[in-house]
């Protein structure tokens, strides 16, 4: 259940970042309100994730599939620029927090 927990985390994660860029700076009410809730629903995801799923695995695993979903998201959906090193750069990450797993 935690693993499940903490899918749900990443996934409010990355659309309250999402949300949060609509915002413009908190300027625009309903994205600044989803970008709160979803905030929230978040880290409650991630306090019950926290419980069984130790803390260096589960925040790897949290931050490293929030980069990866909210670059795909800025790319598609806000026309962010994409080259070699940023691919590069994202895929180290995963890489990385792949190896904690291992470890683990």
């Amino acid at each position: 259940m935690s693993w499940l927990y903490l899918v749900l985390a990443i996934i409010f994660e990355t659309l309250g970042t999402t949300a949060l860029k609509m915002s413009n700076g908190f300027s625009v009410l309903l994205p600044s309100v989803a970008t709160i809730i979803t905030y929230i629903l978040c880290f409650l995801f991630l306090s019950f994730a926290l419980k069984t799923i130790d803390v260096s695995v589960a925040y790897a695993i949290w931050s490293a599939f929030g980069i990866l979903l909210i670059s795909i998201i800025g790319i598609i959906f806000f026309h962010e620029s994409i080259n070699f090193i940023k691919i590069i750069s994202i895929l180290l990450i995963i890489f990385g927090t792949v190896g904690l797993k291992l470890a683990h």
